[in-house]
């Protein structure tokens, strides 16, 4: 059963997220992250729809054609500080939530025909630290950046993604860096690349952004690509804002 925590918690790291960082003085000719970040609030929204979230949902499918595709769905709630990630892989749930200081994992028991029983784990403390964090950064990762002592520092010129320049911004934490390219021209988010703490490097193209019915926008078509088996992986997302969230939503 650990072996088991473990395959799915590696698993886990493949969900979008990121860490946004305290920007450096720009060098002279070259956009500030903060002019960039502003021009990707006023493409999908405007800051203040962004500041009204108070609860979301994003529901995903990962597919490459293997037997590792699976499908996730997040539910989030900045007043409860909670976030819930049901991950279904051949039709078996396995639960990773939080709450405040709690954390944990439901892992499903006996057969796929009978009613779904789970064995529940505490998450570590390693573990509902970066759920904590994926609460805010899941949603809007550029949301308070200055205040969680990272540092941005934009690479200067551009470069083509997918034949179109984009800006990009380096974000560098204690454990992570991130890689943002910004579209020039849309000011949209086009390329995340996530290096972890192994030197495994998370690459995710956004290739389509629709409108939510709440009216702000976000990727709805990526692929990602990670640096270990280096297959391309298809992801589709559909995202909510604000919606009514179940009572039992963030129960253990």
């Amino acid at each position: 059963m650990k072996q088991l925590h473990k395959i799915f918690l590696f698993v886990s790291t493949l969900s979008f997220t990121g860490l946004f960082a305290q920007t450096t003085t720009p060098v002279s000719g070259v956009m500030s992250a903060d002019s960039i970040f502003n021009k990707y609030y006023q493409a999908t929204g405007g800051k203040g729809l962004w500041d009204s979230v108070q609860t979301y949902t994003i529901k995903q499918t990962y597919r490459s054609g293997s037997a590792n595709d699976y499908d996730l769905d997040i539910l989030g709630s900045l007043p409860l500080e909670a976030l819930s990630r049901t991950r279904t892989i051949m039709k078996r749930d396995f639960i990773y939530g939080i709450r405040g200081t709690d954390g944990w994992l439901k892992i499903p028991l006996g057969s796929r025909d009978k009613v779904t029983r789970y064995q529940t784990s505490d998450l570590s403390e390693k573990e509902r630290e970066t759920m904590r964090r994926e609460l805010r950064d899941l949603l809007n990762a550029f949301d308070d950046y200055t205040q969680k002592g990272y540092i941005a520092t934009v690479v200067a010129g551009t470069e083509l993604i997918n034949t179109k320049p984009a800006y990009q911004v380096e974000l560098e934490g204690k454990t992570v860096k991130y890689n943002l390219y910004f579209d020039v021209v849309s000011g949209l988010l086009v390329r995340e690349k996530l290096t972890l703490p192994a030197n495994e490097i998370q690459t995710r193209d956004h290739s389509k952004y629709i409108k939510s019915t709440y009216g702000l926008l976000y990727p709805s078509e990526s692929v990602l690509v990670s640096s270990i088996d280096k297959k391309s992986v298809k992801v589709t997302t559909v995202m909510d804002f604000n919606t009514r969230m179940a009572e039992d939503a963030f129960v253990r």
